[in-house]
């Protein structure tokens, strides 16, 4: 194979080592999967060291959860490959391309218009990613999320939420896509650096709004009301001198039943953020025999819920041990350095765009032979020629993850809340049908947390003590 492809053109070249190496990716993917499916199956019993864990019922309940995503995963991962190379044989993107020139031809615009010429591309690739996508985000959402208690939304919920979305998503890529493109055609031969300094105000402004502008148009944010745990978390935040200035529910309930926490903002203005669902005081999965005040097109889904999930949550002592635990990737740095490995990254990817964007044959490999449009050199580069360093960065990142979690983890047993943390750890694991029980070889590429069973050993000693 390797022989063939050094034989052709070097636009074949790069066409084809591009096109090998992703299916290279997809491979040990599936490989990985394979492994960690057998894992699903085989392991049809809850093992002794999990016996104090999770009952039989819950055990057999998440294997089940978990083999059912895996085989999903699956299908949608080769489809998702097969698409992405059939796009690339048949020259999807410069057909693409041809086609946004069309419509602007008929809007009266000409080819040199070529920041218009991008915006409509872009518009055009998004739309149809969706509507491709379209199906099996059903799939997933009204099958398997459903079948096992998760799901909360109606259809017209769904649809509408997916709008929305889009919407959205073209009210930010567009704008910032074509000021990108514009200051990479002025900026001259340190185009590189302005085109970094310009993304990395874009992530440090939606970072900052996200919450406060954007996710309030999807999901419902109040005021943590005045009470025993909002005395506590101001008090804990407080004592490690994190800058808190509001804490709020977010009504995630309406959609799903996973459960989640976060805090954001910069400076001395931070916000902790709770899920409904991780409040055993707050999650309505718990509201049994009460009335449901929600909108009526989540009804009907809630109710079913009930029957699968009984308890869902954390008591008030947990939560705070959840974030100890958040508020530990704050107090030791952990933020601030995965913005600075992300910025230094992106610097280096703009400087190596720099050096290849004018490289005729990258273009002319995609089947662009007389046209060199920037966005489609953005794409090309960062998307299929950084493919292979994509590949070992993310890696690296995971087992960073993996290691800031167990610092985290002990900074929450510093704060005397290790047995709090043992009890949340294995009612998160419940509430979410975890599977806790992962080959070694898919846990270390994937998982950007530590097995559940690592994490409890870890706390166990303090936790006795």
């Amino acid at each position: 194979m390797l022989q063939l492809i050094t034989e052709r053109p070097v636009e074949s070249q790069i066409f084809y080592s591009v096109l090998f190496f992703s299916w290279i990716v997809y491979m040990w993917e599936a490989y990985l999967a394979g492994r960690q499916r057998k894992m699903y199956r085989t392991t049809t019993h809850v093992p002794a060291e999990l016996g104090n864990i999770m009952d039989p019922e819950t055990f057999e309940k998440s294997r089940l959860y978990q083999l059912d995503k895996s085989t999903f995963s699956f299908w949608s991962g080769l489809y998702s490959e097969a698409e992405g190379t059939l796009i690339l044989l048949l020259g999807g993107i410069p057909f693409l391309w041809n086609a946004s020139e069309h419509i602007l031809n008929r809007a009266g615009f000409s080819a040199e218009y070529e920041i218009f010429h991008s915006l409509v591309f872009l518009l055009l690739a998004t739309l149809f990613s969706a509507l491709t996508g379209l199906p099996w985000s059903l799939y997933s959402t009204f099958v398997i999320e459903e079948r096992h208690g998760f799901n909360q939304q109606t259809l017209g919920f769904f649809f509408k939420d997916a709008l929305k979305k889009f919407l959205v998503t073209q009210c930010i890529l567009l704008p910032v896509a074509s000021l990108l493109l514009y200051i990479i055609k002025i900026g001259g031969d340190y185009f590189f650096i302005y085109a970094w300094l310009f993304t990395l105000v874009v992530s440090l402004v939606l970072v900052t709004i996200y919450a406060d502008y954007i996710a309030p148009l999807f999901d419902k944010f109040t005021p943590l009301p005045d009470g025993i745990l909002k005395e506590s978390i101001e008090n804990m935040a407080k004592s490690i001198d994190f800058p808190l200035t509001k804490v709020y529910v977010v009504e995630g309930s309406k959609r799903s039943s996973h459960s989640n926490a976060y805090f954001y903002g910069f400076f001395k203005n931070k916000r902790i953020v709770l899920f409904d669902t991780l409040l055993e005081d707050y999650s309505p999965l718990n509201k049994e025999g009460t009335e449901d005040t929600s909108e009526h097109e989540n009804a009907e889904p809630k109710s079913k819920a009930k029957n699968i999930i009984k308890k869902q949550g954390c008591n008030n002592q947990e939560v705070l041990a959840v974030l100890g635990h958040e508020l530990g990737h704050w107090k030791l740095g952990h933020t601030v350095k995965n913005i600075l490995i992300s910025q230094v990254n992106s610097f280096l990817c703009f400087f190596i765009f720099a050096v290849l964007i004018g490289r005729k044959e990258l273009f002319a490999a995609f089947g662009f032979h007389s046209t060199q449009p920037t966005l489609i050199g953005l794409m090309i580069i960062f998307q299929f020629i950084f493919s292979p360093y994509n590949e070992v960065l993310s890696f690296c990142l995971t087992v960073l993850s993996r290691r800031f979690e167990f610092q985290a983890d002990a900074f929450a047993r510093n704060l005397g809340k290790a047995k709090d943390l043992y009890s949340a750890l294995i009612k998160l694991n419940k509430d979410n049908l975890g599977f806790p029980v992962s080959d070694w070889l898919f846990s270390m590429w994937h998982y950007s947390h530590p097995p559940l069973l690592e994490r409890l050993q870890a706390l166990k000693v303090d936790k006795q003590n």
